[in-house]
């Protein structure tokens, strides 16, 4: 416990950016930073965690009843499930992440009835989690599946194949699912350049990646509209939403592929 309470964890200064309360000092230390140094650049977590919401809702709109949340994080104020059972009630969610801290916490949370649950795992890990029991007991790989990697993709590091990682999972599901990914997008701005170097310092570990090598991590698969594009114009959901947008919105992309 210690050893988590004494460096800061991607999950819980995720959620603290976003109002969340289970953090310790350390995590409160890089959050207050980015807020404080770097204003405007809690925008990273907010427009991401929008556009997660957008994707599952776009997803079971479409008829897809079961999901993987890979690095879903702390429970938020809207979880997954929660968007998702609003369009289809019997849907099933997995969600998964490598922090203890938060796997404790979503259990106690999120796993509220039979058709949730809470695993902890890397998601470089591929087929580790594929042969999870949970995932086996609540995920029908004959039937489409809603693949989520948010900023996940992020804290691999190039040797790690993050592209094979997502290559694994379209390889393991079938046609009609949908893959959503977001992700830092590399920028030569002052700004840019310090949130870069600040979250890898924190957290000691992942990449940036251009728009050429985040397009790369969808492969062969079919990129639906809008494209990766900057998480706050993926879909809007109005175009009143849609403004200039600030130095923060451009540094993290998203983007949907669809099983063909």
């Amino acid at each position: 416990m210690r050893a988590r309470q004494s460096r800061p964890s991607v999950a819980r200064v995720y959620s603290y950016v976003l109002g969340g309360r289970d953090n310790y000092g350390v995590d409160k230390n890089v959050g207050d930073y980015f807020m404080g140094d770097l204003p405007g650049s809690e925008q990273l977590a907010i427009t991401n965690r929008e556009a997660v919401l957008r994707a599952v809702q776009s997803m079971a709109a479409d008829g897809i009843r079961q999901f993987i949340d890979m690095g879903c994080g702390l429970p938020a104020e809207e979880n997954v499930h929660e968007v998702v059972r609003r369009q289809q009630p019997d849907a099933r969610v997995v969600y998964v992440d490598n922090d203890p801290f938060v796997v404790a916490h979503g259990r106690a949370l999120l796993a509220v009835d039979d058709g949730i649950e809470m695993v902890e795992g890397d998601v470089s890990k591929t087929s580790w989690i594929r042969e999870h029991p949970a995932v086996a007991r609540l995920i029908d790989f004959e039937e489409p599946v809603g693949l989520l990697f948010a900023v996940t993709l992020s804290f691999l590091e190039d040797e790690e194949d993050p592209a094979g990682v997502v290559k694994y999972w379209a390889a393991q599901v079938p046609a009609g699912s949908r893959i959503y990914l977001s992700h830092f997008r590399s920028g030569r701005t002052r700004e840019a350049v310090a949130t870069e170097r600040k979250i890898l310092e924190a957290f000691g570990h992942g990449r940036w990646r251009t728009d050429e090598e985040i397009d790369a991590l969808f492969g062969d698969l079919e990129l639906l509209e809008p494209g990766v594009t900057p998480c706050v114009k993926w879909r809007p959901v109005s175009d009143a939403t849609v403004h200039e947008l600030s130095i923060w919105e451009e540094m993290i992309v998203s983007g949907m592929a669809r099983k063909g």
